[in-house]
């Protein structure tokens, strides 16, 4: 849990400090993030689910940071594409985890 609020308050920090350009890939992020927490609270996510589904999303943050710190601070449009299909990735990868035929 402790992880979850120490990742939660680095994406709100990248967020307020980056670019406009930048915004789409951090609300997407945001966006995946709600996805998750919806999935927890509903009990369609096990613990052990939602906290792969975390990892991957705090995967994606960090690789983003490490490709800005990187380039000065930027994102190339290779860099933005790669984080794209990350982001693809692990959206279906909610999905896939949100819609299993385990029972309730």
């Amino acid at each position: 849990m402790r992880m979850f609020f120490l990742a939660t308050a680095a994406i709100a920090t990248v967020t307020a400090t980056t670019p406009l350009v930048a915004q789409t890939v951090n609300q997407r992020e945001h966006r995946q993030e709600q996805r998750i927490r919806q999935g927890e609270a509903t009990g369609r996510l096990t613990p052990a689910e939602a906290r792969r589904l975390h990892f991957l999303e705090m995967r994606l943050h960090r690789t983003e940071a490490e490709m800005r710190y990187r380039n000065g601070g930027h994102l190339s449009r290779w860099q933005r594409h790669r984080l794209q299909e990350m982001a693809n990735r692990d959206s279906a990868a909610i999905y896939r985890l949100k819609h299993n035929e385990r029972s309730f």
